[in-house]
């Protein structure tokens, strides 16, 4: 399970002073304790599909922030944050390419029968239904709403 490979990780990287990884695994532990209290389940693991999502979240979060300080020109804050980034992305499953993800935006399209931006949810909830984490849903809503756009 993926909660029980970061406590592994974390031990591994105390022993091997990697102080950069120490900080996010114990960072992304803190992310699932807070979770695992919100939803009382102190005392109890998460399932590996409880865990993904909130660990796609940080990775989000990371890739925001270097954004934001790649436009602030500061580079040096921003390959910070990739690499944070980087460390979470191991844990999480591969990611489609964006011509896989587009057929299954297709497939669903068909299937539903949506049109217009006024089915786009619709369309965008289903495929995140198929793929899970391994789609990134800004990918997702772009290709979604350019299918829908065409005549």
């Amino acid at each position: 399970m993926i909660e029980q490979q970061i406590e592994r990780d974390v031990k591994s990287a105390l022993l091997a002073g990697d102080a950069s990884r120490v900080s996010t695994l114990r960072g992304l532990k803190s992310v699932l304790l807070y979770f695992k209290v919100a939803n009382g389940k102190r005392d109890v693991g998460l399932t590996d599909a409880e865990v993904t999502p909130l660990l796609a979240k940080e990775a989000k979060k990371r890739q925001e922030s270097a954004d934001l300080y790649v436009q602030g020109q500061r580079p040096e804050l921003a390959a910070k944050e990739l690499a944070e980034k980087a460390i979470i992305e191991t844990y999480l499953p591969a990611q489609l390419a964006e011509a896989d993800i587009a057929l299954v935006v297709d497939e669903v399209i068909s299937a539903s029968g949506a049109t217009g931006l006024a089915g786009m949810g619709q369309v965008i909830g289903q495929v995140k239904e198929r793929l899970g984490a391994t789609a990134d849903g800004s990918i997702i809503a772009r290709l979604a709403k350019a299918r829908l756009q065409q005549p």
